[in-house]
């Protein structure tokens, strides 16, 4: 078993771009759940969203500002169309809700009547919607290595990617770590643990949390941009389990924390290419083949999930007293 390159893809991971686009949608959960206790079971919709709305602006010319306007413009109308019935919700309902919207969304996508829009399953090429974020690089065309990683400076998975999608990632938690400080953010909390105190003081609870999901969403569909710059926009890719994947990562890191999105999607996605590398090398073919094994992955990130709701639903890094499920 090549060790040095195992050891240096699954370090690859915990800066890759997929990583920070999943860090980006756990903090705006994060938001939702963690600071507010929406349980918000469609944030892949919100991804999905911000998705089409980049790929679908820049192909039809518009640049690369105007694009992400776009998209931050759809994910709050989904929000507030979203929110406006479902957010006099608790618990469970608005979980059976949101996940119902997402998969609205999806479907949609998947339209043969949208196909001259949305590619209907096939999706949007990669390369009908990246060259405006590509054009806006400073640096020139060629390969970097910087020790054992070595990637274009311009293209699809390249270090001019990594770079935004982790600036993104850091301003996210900087603006999470201001509002859960101020004066708003306690609001939030407030509600997440009492709503009905909240209201007894005179606070509009449902502005609140409808501001909350606006912003929430926001973060989720800037993610949902950086998942499909290295990749196609295809609806089925976010589709009801990229919404468990960054449930997972939350709640591994830990929710109600600032770092704990990024922690979770380092260690989640390095975790899982480490299993399904291992296993590659290790397993003969005869006995599971490579599908199985692909498989096989993500059942461990089902149990994972499962293990942490039971034994340590705070996360690594989170405060059990800070997190608050129930199904009022």
């Amino acid at each position: 078993m090549d060790w040095t390159n195992l050891l240096t893809n699954v370090t690859g991971e915990l800066f890759a771009p997929t990583t920070a686009a999943f860090a980006l949608a756990a903090i705006g959960l994060n938001v939702h759940f963690g600071l507010t206790g929406l349980l918000n079971m469609g944030q892949a919709g919100f991804m999905l969203l911000g998705a089409y709305g980049f790929a679908i602006s820049t192909i039809a010319g518009w640049p690369l500002w105007a694009a992400v306007l776009v998209a931050v413009v759809c994910a709050v109308a989904f929000a507030v169309v979203l929110g406006i019935p479902t957010l006099k919700l608790r618990g469970d309902y608005l979980a059976i809700v949101t996940i119902a919207a997402a998969e609205i969304v999806r479907i949609i996508g998947r339209s043969t009547a949208l196909s001259d829009l949305t590619g209907a399953s096939n999706g949007l090429l990669g390369n009908s919607f990246k060259h405006t974020f590509q054009d806006a690089s400073p640096f020139p065309d060629g390969t970097f290595a910087l020790g054992p990683f070595s990637y274009a400076l311009n293209a699809s998975n390249s270090w001019w990617l990594r770079l935004v999608a982790w600036v993104v990632v850091a301003l996210a938690c900087l603006l999470v770590w201001r509002l859960m400080t101020s004066p708003w953010g306690r609001v939030l909390k407030g509600i997440r643990e009492d709503e009905d105190a909240v209201r007894s003081l005179g606070k509009n609870a449902f502005a609140y949390k409808m501001q909350a999901l606006v912003l929430g969403g926001v973060l989720g569909a800037m993610a949902g941009i950086l998942f499909v710059l290295p990749r196609a926009v295809q609806p089925d890719a976010m589709g009801r389990p990229t919404t468990f994947w960054v449930w997972t990562i939350l709640l591994l890191g830990g929710a109600a924390t600032v770092f704990g999105p990024i922690l979770g999607s380092m260690l989640f996605w390095s975790a899982l290419m480490l299993i399904k590398s291992v296993m590659r090398q290790v397993v003969p073919p005869s006995f599971m083949s490579v599908a199985e094994i692909e498989a096989f992955g993500w059942i461990v990130v089902g149990v994972t999930l499962m293990l942490l709701i039971i034994f340590r639903p705070q996360g690594i890094l989170g405060d059990k007293k800070e997190l608050a499920i129930d199904a009022r």
